[in-house]
């Protein structure tokens, strides 16, 4: 690392005498060491190396605010694509959602439809069964059928029970309290 440094130095000291003539330099030697001379700027050679260290600096200004402004655009571009990306997933997501409803939908009324009939299939079962069965108790186990009349001001009243083996006959007359 030491080396280093002092082979720099010795560089920056040491430059040939073209360059150095060409730019208002001149050397002198330092000390006894005739290989090691020190270039003394001229006036000239001074200012054109601060013109050469500002040009640098506005160069360098003016690529940073390029390099800025480029990093700008692309942040946005990248911005902008980014919600462009995110509206076309929005939206394909909403029309899986719509078409996944849809489908959710029509399967439910197809599972209503197929509910619904096989329950309509059983209650005409049930009431079948119903009628035969209630059928069979008026013949075994007995009904009650009757008439009435109303006649003036009166109700005339004929009721059949039969039981079975048994029937009775009930026949009543009956006032209605009609004011006139």
């Amino acid at each position: 690392m030491h080396i280093a440094k002092s082979l720099k130095k010795s560089t920056m000291l040491y430059q040939s005498s073209s360059l150095s003539s060409a730019h208002g330099l001149t050397r002198k030697t330092l000390g006894t060491d005739p290989k090691v001379k020190k270039i003394i700027p001229t006036p000239e050679a001074a200012v054109v190396s601060i013109q050469a260290w500002w040009r640098g600096t506005l160069v360098r200004r003016t690529l940073l605010h390029a390099a800025l402004r480029a990093w700008i655009i692309q942040s946005w571009w990248r911005e902008h694509l980014a919600r462009q990306l995110e509206r076309r997933r929005r939206a394909a997501l909403e029309s899986y959602a719509q078409q996944e409803g849809a489908a959710v939908r029509l399967q439910a009324w197809a599972r209503m439809w197929r509910v619904r009939r096989r329950f309509c299939r059983l209650v005409g079962a049930a009431r079948i069964i119903q009628a035969y069965w209630r059928w069979r108790n008026c013949h075994t186990r007995g009904f009650i059928q009757g008439h009435y009349e109303v006649k003036e001001k009166q109700l005339n009243l004929q009721l059949e029970i039969s039981l079975g083996s048994q029937a009775c006959r009930v026949t009543q007359c009956v006032p209605l309290p009609i004011n006139e």
